[in-house]
């Protein structure tokens, strides 16, 4: 099926997000590993893993618009020097990514690619729901009972 031009360049842009947010992910997860931090370990290298599924959902149907998914680019990493920075490093991340996939959702309304749009609004629901969610209670935590308390129970 020949999809809109917009809507594959928007979906281009989304996997580039997904893939830099995924390697971003990466890269902390095995600092905290290499910091002993393991449940943060675990963790962020799920996230990576969500980051590496949403980007094959995106590839799939890049490829069935007849697109060429753009597998090499990249944004650049905001790689933290601390936990409590690589947690708001991630949130503004996935932050970045939530208003991106409203912008590209609001494309596909408008080019009436209705079936892209829901796939969107799945990635969208994890995003928010879980990605999101999960960031900001951390980074909550650490200010309520301080980062040498949290960082204790990441161990």
């Amino acid at each position: 099926m020949k999809g809109n031009p917009e809507v594959i360049a928007a979906l281009n842009a989304l996997l580039t997000g997904e893939l830099s947010a995924m390697d971003q992910y990466f890269v902390h997860a095995h600092m905290y590993e290499d910091w002993g931090f393991d449940e943060l370990y675990t963790r962020i290298l799920h996230e990576s893993d969500d980051e590496k599924a949403h980007a094959a959902k995106l590839v799939q149907r890049i490829l069935f618009l007849e697109g060429t998914p753009d597998v090499a680019s990249r944004e650049a990493l905001n790689i933290g020097k601390d936990v409590e920075e690589m947690l708001k490093n991630d949130l503004n991340y996935e932050y970045a990514v939530a208003d991106h996939l409203r912008e590209v959702i609001a494309l596909c309304e408008a080019k009436e690619d209705f079936q892209t749009r829901e796939i969107l609004e799945v990635l969208l629901d994890d995003t928010e729901s879980d990605h999101m969610y999960w960031l900001e209670k951390q980074i909550r935590l650490i200010d309520r009972v301080g980062l040498q308390n949290y960082l204790q129970t990441k161990m």
